[in-house]
């Protein structure tokens, strides 16, 4: 899962993508106003979380900015303790959820969680497709109630793919999500086919129905 980090305190940036990478999130940094934008204009993510006290600007215009856009990222404001007002406004233009500083790691984490599960698995904690089951908080999967053990890339390249499934999915989305704002200077996305390869081969050979389709010259495909 691909998060965006907005924070111009890099030291406290730091220490979040570190607490979230544990738990093989995969971060990406804006340190001010102009590369927010420019982020957010390029890529997509998962959630953002953004201080709305930015040193060349309000993190309220990039809300403003994601919702022009028509952007469906999660959104979690990060602000002071006395910046009631800030919140409300950050709220009302769309933002999911926010903390205050100083705040636990643990906690951002478990927003972090709760937005991504909302907003793409009808906030359940269990996805069930036929024989294949899936848990997100423990991150086992079972096909016929046995367990497949998948790589943290596997895992995470399933759950893109049951999270936008019946869409149309190409290898340079795929290598974004995988690879983070870093996909663009890679020669080419054959890690991608690797990895899906992969994938394919576990589920299958466990039983799993052939759900994960190829659109030849195009990507790939979850059908539910």
């Amino acid at each position: 899962m691909k998060i965006l980090i907005i924070e111009d305190e890099k030291e406290l940036a730091q220490s979040v993508a570190e607490y979230l990478s544990e738990e093989n999130y995969l971060c990406s940094f804006a340190t001010n106003f102009r590369e927010a934008i420019d982020k957010i204009e390029n890529h997509e993510y998962d959630c953002i979380i953004l201080d709305i006290m930015l040193p060349d600007g309000n993190g309220l215009e990039i809300l403003q900015e994601l919702k022009k856009q028509n952007k469906q990222d999660g959104v979690i404001i990060v602000s002071a303790k006395n910046a009631v007002d800030d919140r409300v406004n950050g709220l009302q233009l769309g933002a999911d959820d926010y903390l205050t500083k100083p705040f636990h790691l643990s906690e951002l984490m478990a927003r972090v969680f709760s937005i991504i599960r909302r907003k793409q698995f009808e906030n359940s904690n269990i996805i069930q497709q036929n024989e294949l089951q899936i848990d997100l908080l423990s991150k086992t999967i079972t096909v016929n109630r046995e367990v497949v053990v998948l790589t943290k890339k596997e895992f995470d390249l399933l759950i893109y793919f049951v999270g936008n499934k019946n869409k149309v999915i190409s290898k340079s989305t795929l290598a974004e999500h995988l690879s983070g704002d870093f996909a663009d200077m890679l020669d080419n996305h054959d890690f991608v086919y690797a990895h899906v390869k992969n994938l394919k081969k576990k589920l299958y050979d466990a039983g799993c129905d052939h759900y994960l389709k190829t659109v030849y010259g195009t990507g790939y495909k979850w059908i539910n």
